[in-house]
């Protein structure tokens, strides 16, 4: 079982679990805050708007988009209660808005997420 789960928000799912967190930076369209309620909106470990922007000018630029939100994620506080969890072996469910199953932020979170975790416990 993977500690991390990737659901994109608008798949037709009865309710989330406790430990879902939507990680888009904006709120997805169509969406209700009641489908979401127990949802926590971690909008801050999102892309920058900036980044955000100029990923939708560039879809092409995949590996670009990825390397420059690894640099954000890097000195952002916001990921550090979904690591804590992860690091309590915890499960948790990402969710995301974007339509690309295999090119959006909520992967790059993942793998950052993931590679942190893997290096702190190879340094224990």
């Amino acid at each position: 079982m993977s500690l991390i789960t990737l659901k994109r928000v608008y798949e037709k799912i009865a309710s989330f679990n406790q430990d879902s967190y939507l990680v888009d930076r904006l709120w997805p369209r169509g969406i209700s805050k009641a489908k979401l309620t127990g949802v926590a909106w971690l909008k801050e470990v999102a892309p920058s708007n900036e980044l955000r922007q100029w990923y939708h000018e560039h879809l092409d630029e995949w590996d670009i988009f990825y390397q420059n939100y690894q640099q954000e994620l890097e000195n952002n506080p916001s990921i550090i209660p979904l690591y804590q969890k992860l690091k309590d072996n915890e499960p948790i469910t990402l969710l995301y808005g974007s339509r690309d199953l295999k090119h959006n932020h909520a992967i790059v979170l993942r793998d950052f997420l993931l590679n942190k975790l893997k290096q702190n416990n190879s340094a224990s």
